[in-house]
């Protein structure tokens, strides 16, 4: 790989980077319908099928194998519950407590545990740059819950649950980061190995919404049809092969910038679908979180060692 394909700033990383972003932008809300009828470990297993064929279509026509190299096997399991189960559980749950463009404006502190993270496992360094940027970012987010518990005729403690639903969620999400980022996932074909942890996502959600949940439960109008295949299709075969891309080539703290962007897309479309109010104290949160971000992204990080890597 030419060595400045390690910048964000690579067009072809920039194009992935900004449509990754716009799409995850638009899921949120897509999630919020699917769960308003059918339990959330179900719509999770249903998306997941749907992602899975996809990426085993998607991989074959890229010509990678079906077959993992040696050592596979230990990062489909992890990737499988900490990305495709676990992650999207505490999601789908959290936006049964919030609004879905809430949700994605506490993902924006995705940086945070992926900053911690990579110091401990891959030994990239934290500046100081990124502490002062999340102290502010994280004083925007307790602006817009404080909105969130006043404007909401949910409780004190639903809105408690819904924050610590969303902790979960980026916690086992920037767990699959890291493990992305790692030299011994890097040896794995990207597709192939994307295609089976989502077949290891579905047996997890499976056997969880049969334990929890019940018996399987399909809404029958379209839209939720048609939803299960936006976030099969668009929302995880196109996005997670070009997401983890990004984190091989520029490190899981770049990639996770896009948590900056995304929020400002939820918030939009949850202002013209859900009726999201904003007042003085959401717009200044939403500022002082975003602002806060783009403070903690200024140089952050070093760039990742320079090696040959596969291309998605």
């Amino acid at each position: 790989m030419h060595p400045e394909e390690h910048s964000l700033l690579a067009p072809r990383n920039l194009a992935a980077f900004l449509l990754v972003s716009l799409i995850w932008g638009g899921t949120w809300l897509v999630i919020r319908d699917q769960i308003s009828s059918v339990p959330a470990g179900w719509s999770i297993a249903y998306r997941f099928m749907v992602a899975s064929l996809g990426m085993f279509a998607l991989a074959r026509l890229r010509g990678e194998p079906f077959r993992l190299a040696p050592g596979g096997w230990p990062f489909v399991l992890a990737l499988g519950i900490f990305q495709f189960s676990l992650n999207f559980t505490f999601v789908y749950h959290a936006e049964g407590y919030v609004t879905s463009g809430l949700v994605a404006v506490i993902f924006a502190l995705l940086v945070v545990p992926n900053a911690v993270l990579g110091r401990i496992v891959l030994k990239q360094p934290i500046r100081s740059e990124f502490v002062i940027g999340s102290s502010i970012a994280a004083l925007g987010v307790a602006m817009l819950f404080a909105q969130e518990y006043r404007a909401s005729p949910a409780t004190l403690g639903e809105v408690v649950t819904g924050a610590l639903l969303c902790v979960g969620g980026i916690l086992s999400a920037s767990m699959a980061n890291i493990l992305q980022a790692t030299e011994g996932a890097k040896r794995q074909p990207l597709l192939t190995l994307l295609a089976w942890s989502m077949l290891c996502g579905v047996a997890i959600n499976v056997a969880y919404a049969l334990v929890v949940e019940g018996p399987p439960q399909f809404d029958p109008r379209p839209s939720y049809a048609l939803g299960v295949l936006y976030l099969g299709l668009m929302g995880s075969v196109v996005t997670f092969p070009l997401y983890y891309g990004l984190v091989r080539k520029v490190g899981a703290g770049r990639a996770a910038y896009s948590s900056v962007v995304v929020p400002v897309v939820a918030m939009i479309l949850s202002t013209l679908f859900e009726g999201f109010v904003w007042g003085p104290l959401p717009i200044a949160g939403a500022v002082v979180t975003v602002a806060g971000m783009l403070v903690a992204m200024r140089t952050r990080s070093a760039p990742p060692p320079r090696r040959a890597t596969p291309e998605p």
